[in-house]
Order: C-alpha cells, then sequence, then structure tokens
C-alpha cells in the first residue's frame, strides 16, 4: 500500500464555506471505503491535506477530482506520493 499527500489550497474561500458540508461528506465517505489514512485542515487557512491509500495514484487522482472542493474550484490540488517513516 502506498500513501499520497495531497494538498488543497485555497482558491476561493466563500466558495470553500459553502461547498464545506459537502467536501466533509465527501471525505467521510471516502474513508469508509478505507482510502483516507489522515486529513485536516491548516491552523493558518492555507487550505487543507488529506493522506489517502492506494496502490495507483491514477485511482487517488480520481478520488481527488471528484471531491466537491476540487469540482467547485473552492480549492487546487497538489499531490505526492509520501513514504511514511513510523
Amino acid at each position: 500500500m502506498k500513501y499520497y499527500a495531497v494538498f488543497l489550497t485555497m482558491l476561493d474561500q466563500e466558495k470553500s464555506q459553502a461547498h464545506r458540508d459537502e467536501h466533509l461528506a465527501y471525505l467521510e465517505e471516502q474513508r469508509s471505503k478505507g482510502r483516507i489514512f489522515a486529513n485536516g485542515r491548516f491552523a493558518d487557512g492555507w487550505g487543507g491535506m488529506v493522506i489517502y491509500k492506494s496502490e495507483s495514484i491514477d485511482q487517488v487522482q480520481e478520488w481527488v477530482e471528484n471531491d466537491p472542493y476540487v469540482i467547485r474550484k473552492a480549492r487546487r490540488y497538489e499531490m505526492h506520493e509520501w513514504e511514511m517513516v513510523i
């Protein structure tokens, strides 16, 4: 299993606030399917981060592009494979 850190940087604060509940429901759905390791917002308002679990970066990209924040252009994303050290 690989981990992918997805940074969701703020594009439009109004859109972000308007679609927050939809975004959080989407993340909860992904979490219930075992696709999310962790997620949360940055305290300085910059945006948030989701760490997805998958064998395929293409699969993670599909999930991210179905996030309401990305669809509604409230946030843009940047994705990197993350080699977690415990």
